[in-house]
């Protein structure tokens, strides 16, 4: 009950919201004005959204190193993270191939005919080089992660933690024990940071609607909305693979998510997800051992919707400037993308950076991406809430494949603390 009451006010705040920044931008014909409003009212969000990153970290890596740290032994964790990545790589080559056939199919940008005119994107091409993705999966710090959020790398350094623990037994157990403390302590503030999610909500989207109108949706409305069948059809597929594997089940699973759907949407931010889908998963019940383990690899290495949008982006970028791109570009655009794409979760404008250099090593326009800035945010929240669904359904499989579908006492904990009476 009290999640469908979040679920419901969460979806009023999203529709006052809109309504609110409808309003103000049509009182408002000063862009300054607007500006200064959005300013004001972002900062509910704004604050929202930080109070999430600040407990990122330590909730990541204390439900981590507890939960590699109860597997039996190391065979267990390098097992559960093959069947992992294994799922992510799939995942990943559908996302990546459907926003191929569907761009081709629907051809949003044929019959705009941009020109290149030289203006810069603002976006960094470069920040995807070798180098800079080894030191990005790679910390030279075990506390620098924590403080920047890079989740890929706490995910690393959480793993050789626990493993340690898990070959150390009884002598790491205190250890364990402090850290499954502490994970029960962030779970508690995660709660409370949860009750103020329909503010944020609204906050987010007045702001969003005030700066660039409803008229900013009309005008990109045939883009948009076939990048949008797309995701709905992306939400089928990976609904329909889950299903092979879950049954039945799959549809209890997806109406427990709504809720961090809902919230990775309407703040177009899949770490403001990540504490509730947790909790959700749990209910399913996916063993907590399994979920903080699959989970946030998932962050880093399963971003559905970011795949897809970042094949449907490029051709549409090509289509617009009437650039012709053969069977085997695309295809080989396609494994590009497959591989500058994984650890980009922390990056700034992670998929813009990655389409941006992509873009570069294939001859097409950077400038092109000024044709998406506009409408990005409404675009990531459509790529934030597939993520939800596909990190979801991840984890749900790969506890099915460890028979780890179970209500363990963990689990039960941290119900239990996201939800205070």
């Amino acid at each position: 009950m009290k999640s469908s009451r979040m679920t419901t006010y969460i979806l009023i705040a999203m529709v006052l919201g809109i309504a609110v920044g409808a309003v103000v931008h049509d009182q408002f014909a000063d862009p300054a004005l607007r500006k200064v409003f959005a300013g004001y009212v972002s900062i509910g969000s704004t604050i929202f959204l930080r109070m999430i990153k600040m407990i990122i970290g330590p909730l990541v890596f204390s439900t981590l190193v507890v939960g590699i740290g109860h597997m039996s032994d190391a065979g267990a964790v390098g097992r559960v993270g093959g069947k992992a990545m294994l799922w992510f790589i799939t995942a990943s080559l559908v996302s990546l191939s459907l926003g191929l056939i569907l761009v081709d199919l629907f051809q949003p940008g044929v019959g705009i005919h941009k020109t290149i005119s030289g203006v810069s994107s603002g976006i960094d091409a470069h920040a995807m080089t070798l180098d800079g993705f080894i030191k990005h999966v790679f910390p030279d710090s075990a506390v620098r992660p924590m403080v920047d959020n890079e989740i890929l790398q706490i995910v690393l350094f959480s793993i050789f933690f626990g493993v340690a623990c898990a070959h150390l037994g009884p002598r790491a157990k205190v250890v364990l024990e402090g850290l499954e403390g502490v994970s029960h302590i962030v779970l508690t503030i995660t709660g409370y940071i949860m009750k103020v999610a329909p503010i944020a909500v609204f906050c987010a989207m007045s702001a969003t609607i005030a700066t660039n109108g409803l008229g900013i949706l009309v005008n990109y409305a045939k883009f948009m909305g076939e990048f949008y069948v797309g995701l709905v059809v992306l939400w089928i597929v990976l609904i329909a693979a889950g299903f092979l594997i879950l049954g039945p089940a799959v549809k209890r699973l997806v109406v427990l998510v709504r809720e961090p759907f809902l919230l990775a949407f309407s703040t177009a931010s899949s770490e403001a997800a990540y504490p509730k889908m947790l909790e959700q998963l749990a209910k399913f019940p996916v063993s907590r051992k399994i979920s903080s383990f699959v989970l946030p690899l998932g962050y880093s290495f399963n971003l559905d919707g970011t795949m897809m949008y970042c094949t449907f982006a490029t051709v549409f970028i090509a289509q617009a400037y009437d650039i012709h791109l053969s069977v085997g570009t695309q295809i080989g655009m396609l494994l590009t993308l497959m591989l500058t794409s994984k650890g980009v979760a922390g990056v700034p404008r992670a998929s813009l950076v990655v389409i941006a250099a992509t873009l570069g090593q294939f001859g097409l326009p950077e400038e092109g991406l000024l044709l998406l800035l506009g409408i990005d945010t409404f675009l990531d929240m459509g790529r934030s809430a597939t993520n939800v669904i596909g990190n979801s359904l991840a984890t749900a499989v790969v506890a099915k494949w460890e028979g780890q579908l179970i209500m363990d006492d963990e689990s039960i904990e941290m119900i239990e603390e996201m939800e205070p009476a």
